[in-house]
C-alpha cells in the first residue's frame, strides 16, 4: 500500500507527507498526504506495551505467532459473490481445493463478520462449525477424517456485511451526477481483512489460485484481479461475470469491485491499461494512465521480468482508508491520489500522484510476484516499493531531482520516528493480527527505503538492481524472508551484505556519530540516538556498520566504515574542508563542534556542499538541537547563514526545522513565536522579492516549488504584502473568479484567511469544502477549517468530525492536522477527543488502524510534562490494544518537546534578542 499521509506534519509540504499510512499518516497503503508516500501510519490494558519490548532477535521465525493450523493447505478458491445495495449485505458461494498435509478431522480458517449457512467437505456436511471471535477463525469438525497426502474440497455458502469501515468487501458512497447518493462495492484486504469478505486462509504465505465470479445488476461494471473470461445474462436484469484464473497470489491481494464506473484507456504499453472512476470524473485519470504505461515499461526493463498479468486496472475510490493498495492487476486509490487535471494542479500534488502510482506498480513485482512470508517482513514490500518509486521518478523525470527531496522526505521521516524509544526494528516480530496495522509506518516504508538507498550506493545502483532482478527471478510466485534478498545481493556484488544489513534491520534505532577534532585527526564515536536524550546503557549496546562517506576538497572516500564504538581518521591537512556522510546517504546523524558547524555553514555558501549535504546538515542540526546534543543557536546560525539559498529543498528543510522549534515552544510566551515569525520573514523576504509569486507556463518544476514554498511561509509568518494579496485573491475567488488563485498557492491562501478570519470566512471555506472545484480543493478547504483561532468556530469544526455524512471517516484526520498548527487548536482537539472517546472508538475501531493515527494527532501536540501526565491519566484503564504503539510514540514526542523547551527556550530567546528579532 501507499501510506502517504503525513499526519504530524514533519515537512512544510502538506501534500507530500508519505503509504503515513495514515491515517493511517499508507503506500502498500499510501494515506493522504504522504509522509513519504502524507501519512499517520497507520486489548492490552495499561501499562502500555511497545514494540521495542519484543526481543529484537525475533524475526520471521517468531514461534509465538498466531497462525492457522498447517494440516491443510489451500490450492484454489472458486468464489462467487453478489452484493445487495438495498441492505448492504452480500451473498457468497465458495469452494476451496485443499492439499491435506496431515491426517485431520478438523479444518480451521480465518473468518470475521461472516455468517456461514452450510459447509461440506468432499460433498459431506460438516458435523460442527465453531467460531473464535478473538482469533478470527471458523473451525469445521469433519464427518470423516482426511488422510495425509490426499486432496479435499471445502464448500460453503455464506452472507456477509457490505460494511462502511473500508475493510474487506465494503461499500463506498458518493454523489452521482444527478446529486443523489450512490454506492459501489469494493475491497481492501491488506493486511488481514480478506476474512471479512470470504472465509479464507488469510496469511501471505498461503498462496493459491483464485477463480472469481461477480453477480449484480447488469448495468454495473465488474472488475477483479484478472481479465474477463465470460459474461452471462441472468434473470431479473442481472449478470454474472466470470474472471480468468489468477496466478498464485496471497489473499491480501485479492480484489473485486462492483459499481457504476467509467474508464479512460492507455495503449502505450503491451497490456491494456485502464483508469476507472465514477461517471463524470473518469477523464481525470488520463495523467495516471500515462504514468502507468511509462512506469511498466521502465520496470519491465529494470527487473528483466515482464509485467506478469494480462491487464492493469486502476480505480479511484471515494472511501479509502489508505492512499492506495497494490492489489494484483486491480490497484485501488483514494481519488486524490489517482485523478487530477494537470493544468489545474499544483506541482506537489502532481509529484505525489506520480510517485504513488509508481509505488503501487513496483509492488506488482516486489510484493505481489514475490511476497514476504509473514508480516514481520512487511518492509520487504513497502521499503522496496518506496525506494523504487523514487528511483523510477528520478529516471523518468530527471528535472524533478527527487533524490534531493528524498533527504528531506523519506530519510527524515525514518529518523524522526526511529529516534523515539517507542520505535521498533524494521523486521519487527508480530504475533497477532491487531499488531500488524501498527507497523505500516515510517519504519517499514521510509527507514526501509533509506537502508535500500544506502546499500544501493554501497554496491552501486546497477549492481543493486541486478541483485533485485536475481531475487525476483529466483523466488517468482513464492514467499521469502529478508535473508533471501541479502543472499541475492551478496551473490551479484561479492560483498557480505548479510553482515552489514542484518544489524540495521533487526535492531531498533540508529546512531549519532560525534566528531571531535585535534589538528588533522578526527575521532568519531557512535552512540544510540534518542530524541528524548536519555539513552540507557542497555539501549546503547548495538554497534552499527556506519558508512562514513568522508567528503573533503579531494572528493569522497566511500571506503571508510565505523563498525566499532570509536575510530580515528587522518585528514590530509589540518585546515582541510570535510563533512561526514557525504550527500547524506547514511542512516544516522552527525554531531560536530560549534566551530565546525560555522565552517560547514561557510562551506555551503562557497558551494562545497551538495543540495543533499545542505539539507542533511539542516535536518541534523535541528534534531541534535532538539535533543540537546548541540546548541539550538548553532542550528539558528546555520540557517541564517544560508539565507541566500536558491534551492527549494534546502529552504523547505530550513523552514520545517524552524517550525519544529515553534511547535516545541507552542505553550511558552507568545513573544517567542512572534520573534521566530520575524526571523522567518527576515530569512525569506529577499528571496521572495526576487522570485515573486506570479506563476507562468515557462516556470520550471523547481521554480514553481520554490515560489509556492516561500509564498506559503510568508503568509504563515505575516508578510504584509502577501497577506494583502491573500485576502484580495480569496475575495475574488469566492466572488466567482476561479483564476484568482493559482493552484500552487491555494492551500496557503485558504490556511491564511482561516487563521485571520471569523465566522464569515468560515462559512465561505465551508461552502468551498461542500462544493469544491476538485478533490484537491476539497481537502485544502477541509484542512483549513482547523486553522481558525476562534473557540466558537473550532467548536463548529469539531462538531463536524463525527458527522460522517459531512466529513468521511477516512478524512477525519485532515481538519485535525489544521488544528495542531496552533495552541488553541491543540487544546480544543484534546478536549473534543476526550469528550467523544466512546464515539471515536466506535467509528474507528482499533482493528482498522486509523484510530492510532487519531490518537497521535489528538495528543502529541502538547509540549509540557503536566500535559503528558494528563494524556497518560486519560488512558489509564483504557484498552489500548491496536494502538498502543501510536500512544507510546505520542508520549515520547511530548517528552522530547518538553525537554527542548525547558532546556533551550532562554537561549533561543537570547539569540533572537541579539539578532534584533525579539
Amino acid at each position: 500500500m501507499s501510506y502517504a499521509v503525513q499526519v504530524l506534519g514533519t515537512t512544510i509540504r502538506t501534500v507530500r507527507a508519505i503509504r503515513a499510512k495514515l491515517p493511517s499518516t499508507s503506500t502498500c497503503r499510501a494515506p493522504y498526504p504522504r509522509f513519504s508516500r502524507t501519512h499517520i501510519y497507520y486489548g492490552h490494558l495499561s501499562p502500555l506495551r511497545n514494540f521495542h519490548s519484543f526481543p529484537s532477535t525475533m524475526c520471521t521465525s517468531t514461534p509465538q505467532r498466531e497462525i492457522l493450523p498447517t494440516n491443510v493447505k489451500p490450492v484454489r478458491y472458486d468464489l462467487t459473490l453478489e452484493p445487495d445495495f438495498s441492505d448492504f449485505t452480500f451473498k457468497g458461494q465458495l469452494a476451496i481445493d485443499l492439499d491435506v498435509n496431515d491426517t485431520s478431522d478438523k479444518i480451521t480458517l480465518n473468518c470475521l463478520e461472516i455468517d456461514i449457512h452450510d459447509a461440506a467437505v468432499n460433498g459431506k456436511a460438516v458435523s460442527k462449525i465453531s467460531y473464535d471471535e478473538d482469533m478470527q477463525t471458523a473451525a469445521f469438525d469433519l464427518a470423516e477424517s482426511l488422510q495425509s497426502g490426499s486432496k479435499a474440497t471445502l464448500s460453503l455458502t455464506f452472507t456477509g456485511l457490505l460494511n462502511d469501515k473500508m475493510a474487506g468487501f465494503y461499500r463506498s458512497s458518493y454523489t452521482d451526477e444527478s446529486g443523489n447518493t450512490a454506492y459501489l462495492a469494493t475491497t481492501q484486504m491488506e493486511p488481514t481483512d480478506c476474512r471479512r469478505a470470504f472465509p479464507s486462509f488469510d496469511e501471505p504465505a498461503l498462496k493459491a489460485k483464485f477463480d472469481i465470479s461477480l453477480v449484480s445488476d447488469a448495468k454495473l461494471v465488474h472488475l477483479s484481479n484478472m481479465d474477463t473470461k465470460s459474461v452471462e445474462d441472468l434473470a431479473d436484469g442481472k449478470k454474472k461475470t466470470v474472471f480468468n484464473t489468477t496466478p498464485l497470489m496471497s489473499t491480501y491481494l485479492v480484489a473485486f469491485i462492483v459499481g457504476d464506473l467509467r474508464c479512460v484507456e492507455n495503449h502505450d504499453y503491451n497490456k491494456p491499461i485502464k483508469v476507472w472512476a465514477t461517471p463524470g470524473s473518469e477523464h481525470l485519470g488520463t495523467y495516471s494512465a500515462d504514468i502507468a504505461a511509462k512506469t511498466l515499461k521502465f520496470f519491465d526493463a529494470k527487473f528483466d521480468i515482464p509485467y506478469p498479468l494480462p491487464k492493469l486496472d486502476m480505480v479511484a475510490i471515494h472511501d479509502f482508508l489508505a492512499g492506495a493498495m497494490e492489489n494484483f492487476g486491480l490497484i485501488t486509490y483514494r481519488t486524490v491520489d489517482l485523478l487530477l487535471d494537470p493544468s489545474h494542479t499544483d506541482v506537489n500534488t502532481k509529484q505525489r500522484v506520480t510517485e504513488v502510482v509508481m509505488h503501487e506498480l513496483a509492488h506488482q513485482w516486489f510484493g505481489n510476484l514475490v511476497t514476504m512470508d509473514f508480516w514481520d517482513g512487511l518492509w520487504l514490500n513497502e521499503g522496496f516499493a518506496t525506494w523504487m518509486s523514487w528511483y523510477a521518478c528520478d529516471s523518468l523525470y530527471p528535472d524533478w531531482k527527487v533524490w534531493e527531496s528524498y533527504v528531506a522526505d523519506s530519510l527524515q521521516l525514518a529518523l524522526t520516528l526511529d529516534s523515539l524509544r517507542s520505535s521498533h526494528p524494521i523486521e519487527v516480530p508480530v504475533k497477532r493480527a491487531d499488531e500488524i496495522n501498527q507497523i505500516f509506518d515510517a519504519i517499514s516504508y521510509s527507514k526501509g527505503s533509506s537502508l535500500l538507498k544506502m546499500i544501493s550506493r554501497w554496491l552501486g545502483e546497477d549492481v543493486f538492481i541486478s541483485g533485485v532482478s536475481l531475487y525476483l527471478k529466483t523466488h517468482m510466485w513464492g514467499n521469502t524472508q529478508t535473508s533471501d534478498l541479502w543472499a541475492a545481493l551478496s551473490k551479484v556484488s561479492g560483498k557480505d551484505v548479510v553482515a552489514v544489513m542484518d544489524i540495521w534491520t533487526k535492531k531498533i534505532g540508529f546512531p549519532v556519530v560525534r566528531v571531535e577534532e585535534s589538528g588533522n585527526t578526527l575521532t568519531l564515536t557512535q552512540n544510540r540516538f534518542l530524541a528524548t536524550a536519555d539513552v540507557k546503557p542497555d539501549e546503547d549496546e548495538t554497534l552499527y556498520p556506519v558508512f562514513l562517506g568522508l567528503k573533503t576538497s579531494s572528493g569522497i572516500d566511500e571506503s571508510l566504515t565505523l563498525d566499532k564504538r570509536s575510530t580515528e581518521i587522518k585528514l590530509e591537512t589540518e585546515d582541510d574542508f570535510f563533512k561526514i556522510n557525504a550527500d547524506q546517504a547514511g542512516v544516522y546523524r552527525t554531531a560536530y563542534s560549534p566551530e565546525r558547524w560555522t565552517k560547514l555553514g561557510d562551506a555551503g555558501v562557497k558551494g562545497k556542499l551538495s543540495v543533499e549535504d545542505r539539507v542533511g546538515l539542516v535536518a541534523d542540526a535541528a534534531s541534535l538541537a532538539s535533543s540537546g546534543l548541540i546548541s539550538s543557536t548553532d542550528f539558528l546560525n546555520l540557517v541564517k547563514a544560508w539565507s541566500g539559498e536558491d534551492n527549494y529543498v534546502v529552504w523547505e528543510s530550513s523552514l520545517t526545522s524552524i517550525s519544529k522549534i515553534k511547535m516545541a515552544l507552542q505553550f511558552e510566551d507568545d513573544s517567542i513565536k512572534k520573534s521566530l515569525n520575524a526571523f522567518c520573514l527576515d530569512l525569506i523576504s529577499p528571496k521572495l522579492a526576487q522570485v515573486g509569486w506570479t506563476f507562468s507556463d515557462s516556470d520550471s518544476f523547481a521554480e514553481q516549488q520554490l515560489k509556492s514554498l516561500l509564498f506559503g511561509a510568508a503568509a504563515a509568518n505575516g508578510h504584509k504584502e502577501v497577506v494583502e494579496y491573500v485576502n484580495k485573491s480569496f475575495d475574488a475567488y469566492v466572488a466567482g473568479d476561479k483564476s484568482a488563485i493559482n493552484p500552487n498557492i491555494k492551500a496557503a491562501v485558504f490556511n491564511t484567511v482561516a487563521r485571520l478570519g471569523g465566522i464569515e470566512t468560515y462559512e465561505k471555506i465551508y461552502k468551498i469544502y461542500t462544493n469544491p472545484a476538485s478533490v484537491e480543493e476539497k481537502i485544502a478547504a477541509l484542512r483549513a477549517l482547523g486553522r481558525f483561532e476562534s473557540e466558537e468556530i473550532l467548536d463548529k469544526v469539531t462538531a463536524l468530525l463525527l458527522q460522517t455524512d459531512i466529513v468521511k471517516s477516512q478524512d477525519v484526520y485532515i481538519p485535525m492536522q489544521g488544528m495542531r498548527a496552533h495552541r488553541l487548536g491543540v487544546e480544543k482537539l484534546w478536549a473534543w477527543f476526550t469528550a467523544n472517546w466512546d464515539a471515536i472508538y466506535k467509528l474507528l475501531p482499533p482493528g482498522l488502524s486509523m484510530l492510532g493515527s487519531v490518537v497521535t494527532l489528538a495528543s502529541s501536540g502538547f509540549t509540557q510534562e503536566k500535559q503528558k501526565e494528563e494524556v497518560k491519566k486519560f488512558f489509564e484503564g483504557v484498552n489500548t490494544k491496536g494502538f498502543e504503539s501510536n500512544l507510546a510514540q505520542s508520549l515520547d514526542m511530548i517528552t522530547s518537546k518538553a525537554n527542548w523547551a525547558t532546556r533551550d527556550s532562554e537561549d533561543i530567546k537570547s539569540w533572537l534578542k541579539e539578532n534584533k528579532y525579539y
